[in-house]
């Protein structure tokens, strides 16, 4: 059994391993399979998420979809430069969040005031990842590289949920910052036998993103007023450093042209939180300390657990253009309760794809993946580590969709 014989199979992995909505911010799933690839390649792919995400505040209010569709494409180039050296891109958006709330909730702010709409977030990223491997001999390939990233975001707390932080802004602006990842492969050409093993390092940004508390001089507290006047009236750094994570990947040959492969992925949400410089700052004053008692003040967005997600399934050579692949996938959610701008836990899904091959070098090739989310209960960023709430999200599931299409020269 040959891997030149089924290999087009497990290019059938189109859809991402995680969402936007698998744990915190995970959405690529930062595959670096277009890599690994025989001689040379060429891919480029999106996906498009459609999810529903909805649920009921503590005043039994309808939050209604507070989840927005999104795009995400990618690219990646692999070039065998000799017979042991290899060199690669990849592209891709590997976190990400995009929802607003609409309708009339406590997450919505009504009145006639200047900071009048919707909670929402969006977040982007970007990375560039530049890979060199090294091949001493068939079967292992050890590899490592620069990861170039960009990260832009918005985030607008509207409504009674987030009291004294009703009509906070915070916006980042494009930042840049590096990174790296190295890793190691196997393989056994005559079975279709294939693991690898990737560590992704953090990534730390800096910046003086803007910010400002809508409700200074609108709060009942004389304290909160004078505060975030002042503080609106300040300049600090804010970080963001996005997680570590380990990637790995396993295929076999099962029998003839069909193959069995997982991947299982790690990302230490744990250790994340995003704490803005404006923010940090009012969520110690008198007054908010005295309402939380949290005396050390709290964070914009934070996680208790890390994320572990496994993708599993079969894909099969139907002919010599024709292939297609079957998987399920689960995924742990980063902790619940978990926060207003990301309210689920968690997921399970199935997935089916299909490959055609016009050439033995071209392919096109599309899936789909449907997910059950995870229930979860929603905190604002003074609730985290207790178990108060401000809503509840149930019965939550998302569609997505993937088209690829490759060339291997």
């Amino acid at each position: 059994m040959k891997l030149n014989a089924i290999q087009t199979a497990l290019l059938l992995s189109l859809v991402p391993t995680t969402t936007t909505f698998a744990a915190a911010l995970d959405r690529s799933g930062q595959s670096i399979a277009a890599f690994l690839q025989p001689n040379n390649y060429f891919e480029a792919g999106i996906t498009i998420l459609d999810p529903n995400v909805s649920g009921k505040d503590i005043s039994q209010n309808n939050t209604g979809n507070m989840a927005n569709h999104y795009y995400s494409p990618n690219a990646a180039l692999k070039i065998q430069a000799t017979d042991k050296f290899s060199i690669g891109l990849i592209y891709d958006q590997p976190y990400g969040a995009d929802a607003e709330y609409t309708g009339h909730s406590n997450f919505i702010e009504s009145r006639p005031v200047p900071f009048k709409g919707g909670t929402s977030v969006t977040v982007d990223t970007e990375n560039l990842n530049l890979l060199f491997g090294y091949q001493p001999n068939q079967n292992w390939n050890l590899y490592a590289g620069a990861v170039y990233q960009t990260l832009d975001s918005t985030v607008l707390l509207r409504g009674q949920s987030y009291s004294a932080y009703n009509g906070y802004d915070f916006k980042t602006g494009r930042d840049e910052a590096v990174g790296w990842l190295a890793g190691i492969a196997y393989q056994v050409p005559e079975i279709a036998l294939k693991a690898s093993l990737t560590y992704r390092a953090k990534i730390k940004h800096e910046m003086n993103a803007y910010e400002k508390h809508g409700a200074a001089g609108m709060t009942p507290s004389p304290d909160i007023n004078a505060g975030f006047t002042q503080i609106n009236n300040s300049e600090g750094q804010t970080e963001i450093t996005t997680p570590q994570s380990i990637n790995l990947d396993f295929q076999t040959g099962i029998m003839e042209n069909t193959i069995a492969f997982a991947n299982l992925r790690w990302v230490n949400w744990k250790d994340f939180a995003i704490r803005p410089y404006k923010f940090g700052k009012g969520s110690v004053l008198s007054d908010i300390v005295k309402n939380t008692g949290k005396k050390d003040g709290f964070d914009l967005v934070a996680y208790t657990e890390d994320q572990y997600s496994i993708t599993a399934g079969v894909g099969r050579k139907i002919n010599d253009q024709w292939a297609g692949n079957l998987s399920v996938g689960w995924d742990s959610g980063a902790g619940n309760p978990v926060t207003t701008l990301g309210p689920t836990e968690g997921y399970w899904n199935v997935g089916v794809g299909v490959q055609y091959s016009p050439t033995p070098s071209t392919f096109i090739a599309g899936g789909v993946k449907y997910f059950w989310l995870g229930d979860a209960k929603a905190q604002s960023g003074s609730q985290f580590n207790t178990p108060g709430y401000v809503a509840e999200f149930e019965n939550n599931d998302a569609i997505a969709y993937g088209l690829k299409i490759g060339y291997k020269f």
